[in-house]
């Protein structure tokens, strides 16, 4: 997971970046995930399984939605990178993640194990956040 996370930040910044060069971040955004998407059909088609599409019907709606969401969070993530920098970016991102993650878990949602809020795991999110905010912003 932190090769995944260094991976997202190369990822983003380089999003970020030609969104920045062709002087429109949408148009940057699309271009990524029209690259991304050609790559998923390649690399889902290494581990083809027409099964598939029969279980997609089986799938709830809503959940296809993390497509959306998907697009409309690396966009939004290109966008905000040039305007704040990628150091504030990504601790923000970062809080907003161990936040969602322990009260995901906490509650069981989407399948997360339950793994209850407690007073240890309340202060270590704050150290985590603490110490990516003194990284970042300290001079």
């Amino acid at each position: 997971m932190l090769l995944i996370g260094v991976v997202l930040a190369v990822h983003l910044s380089m999003n970020s970046q030609v969104g920045s060069i062709v002087s429109n971040a949408q148009m940057g955004n699309a271009i990524f995930w029209c690259i991304g998407g050609i790559t998923a059909i390649i690399i889902g088609a290494t581990n083809w399984d027409p099964e598939v599409f029969v279980r997609l019907k089986e799938v709830p709606v809503w959940l296809l939605f993390a497509g959306v969401m998907g697009a409309a969070l690396v966009f939004g993530i290109a966008w905000i990178i040039p305007k704040i920098g990628a150091a504030p970016a990504f601790v923000i991102m970062i809080a907003g993640q161990v936040i969602a993650g322990m009260v995901m878990s906490h509650y069981g949602l989407l399948g997360a194990p339950v793994e209850p809020i407690s007073t240890t795991k309340i202060l270590g999110a704050l150290l985590l956040i603490g110490g990516a905010g003194l990284v970042t912003f300290s001079k």
